[in-house]
């Protein structure tokens, strides 16, 4: 029974993904197709953050195509690439402003996991059964019907170059009809998001009046599964913390010093357990103090059309985490992850020893309630309750002599989450934008899973901010073979013409 079952979910996702038809009518987005050639271009010019001079290739292709519709750019300096504001025209002090953010730059790329020569050449392939996706030449972008399903593969093709060249098609589309802003259009561009946008927050803070605006729209991340319009109205932030336990001052053999010597691989293993209880629930004091699902925020999650059975076998899982009771509920939580651990050697490398060391990378996702100074220090906090001596240092042969648990403990803020109300201004106009245009109603997700770094704007400047996300969520994001679905780039385009001719 459990067999069929799990074989008619697997069917139930096949169709439903294959249900979910996209307007691609170019003859009322004509802009949409031409701009493909830009994305290509685009895609083309490597954006790895770790090599400046890739980046910098990126801000001169930007600003000269930026030029073209009259944006003015103004390099906002950090000690390393500069981000990129782009004004138009003179600013009318009856109308808002609203500030439109996107990045440029994207993950790093290992060529050995692309199915294709050049992970930074844009390559159009189509799905076909038994044969995975399959190149197919570029050319047939140029016919008259398009399918939907089609998806272009590349590095930053849904993060987020393409949401970019979304929008420049949307300005040459108001170009031609004459169309002009409702309101005053700002666009920051960021180059350095996929390392944490280490400098955004001392460059907002030094740029604020250059920044100002009154609305933040952020073009990121992925639309809901069904691909139904989408508007986001937060993320969570992120900490992070390495946790170095100490054993002896070098490695021991472990015929000699087993049973003797306290190995630092057990212990760490040990401490982690002690974070969390077999259901997935951290077991650290205060993690989910403040966090309060009433009846109007339950209604918001349960609206959202996730489809769970889906979920899991997408994932491969059998059972989920008791954090929350499904996945929208489980987002509204800080989450506490083993992002990386390692201890001595495996593999073919692998010895008989007793390690001198073990290490845990650790993720802390964070919502609103539980800002990042607040849940590191509950973790520091609990690894003392542990017996551990902590240090942000190597331990001194004294310290190592007088104390039998001892770690070294590093952490950084990255950047806290923000949230929206449903009601705000700037939700209900995004909403109402998007309704009208595809006729139905938008799915309002209230927490996005991941992580933006655009706290800074939202707190330096006081601005209230929304994601409006537009690609779709099998896009392989931060992975190798990153797509974008051809369905999901006309669709995008409608919605940032629709944000763009109406005002709240």
């Amino acid at each position: 029974m459990k067999k069929f079952i799990f074989c008619f979910i697997i069917l139930l996702i096949g169709s439903n993904a294959k249900a979910q038809g996209i307007d691609t009518d170019h003859s009322s987005y004509p802009y949409a197709k031409k701009s493909l050639a830009d994305l290509s271009e685009l895609l083309a010019i490597p954006n790895d953050a770790h090599f400046p001079d890739d980046i910098l290739k990126n801000i001169y292709w930007v600003s000269q195509k930026m030029s073209e519709y009259q944006f003015i750019s103004h390099r906002l300096e950090t000690e390393t690439v500069p981000l990129l504001l782009l004004e138009r025209g003179e600013f009318d002090n009856s109308k808002e402003t609203v500030l439109f953010y996107f990045h440029i730059d994207g993950q790093p790329v290992d060529p050995d996991f692309w199915f294709q020569e050049d992970p930074y050449g844009a390559t159009l392939k189509e799905e076909r059964e038994g044969e995975g996706w399959v190149q197919i030449p570029w050319s047939n972008l140029e016919q008259e019907s398009l399918n939907p399903e089609w998806r272009v593969f590349a590095r930053s093709s849904s993060d987020d170059k393409g949401p970019f060249v979304m929008f420049l098609a949307v300005l040459e589309q108001m170009k031609q009809e004459g169309i002009e802003l409702p309101f005053n259009l700002k666009v920051i561009l960021d180059f350095e998001e996929e390392i944490g946008s280490p400098r955004l927050a001392s460059c907002v803070a030094k740029n604020k009046e250059k920044l100002k605006a009154d609305k933040l729209l952020i073009f990121d991340g992925p639309m809901h599964s069904s691909n139904r319009p989408t508007v986001t109205l937060g993320a969570r932030g992120i900490a992070i913390a390495t946790i170095k336990v100490h054993g002896p001052t070098f490695p021991l053999h472990s015929g000699h010093y087993g049973n003797y010597a306290p190995n630092p691989a057990l212990r760490l293993s040990q401490l982690l357990s002690s974070m969390k209880d077999e259901h997935g629930r951290v077991l650290i004091d205060g993690f989910y103090d403040g966090i309060d699902l009433d009846e109007k925020t339950m209604a918001i999650l349960n609206s959202v059309p996730d489809q769970e059975n889906q979920v899991k076998v997408k994932l491969g899982i059998g059972t989920i985490d008791s954090v929350g009771s499904n996945y929208q509920t489980a987002l509204q939580y800080p989450s506490l992850n083993i992002r990386g651990l390692s201890s001595a050697w495996t593999g073919d490398e692998v010895r008989t020893i007793v390690p001198a060391t073990a290490t845990a990378e650790i993720d802390m996702r964070l919502v609103i309630e539980s800002p990042p100074e607040r849940q590191v220090e509950l973790l520091r906090k609990h690894i003392e309750s542990q017996g551990y001596l902590i240090l942000d240092r190597k331990p001194t042969s004294e310290e190592r002599f007088l104390n039998t648990h001892i770690c070294e403990f590093y952490s950084r803020r990255a950047y806290a989450a923000f949230r929206t109300e449903l009601d705000s201004p700037i939700a209900i106009w995004a909403y109402e934008a998007l309704k009208e245009t595809y006729g139905e109603d938008p799915i309002r997700v209230r927490t996005f899973g991941g992580s933006l770094p655009v706290t800074p704007f939202i707190q330096t400047l006081g601005v209230p901010a929304i994601i409006v996300p537009v690609v779709n969520s099998d896009n392989n994001q931060h992975s190798p073979n990153e797509n974008l679905r051809l369905g999901n780039y006309f669709n995008g385009v409608k919605t940032i013409h629709a944000l763009l001719k109406t005002g709240d």
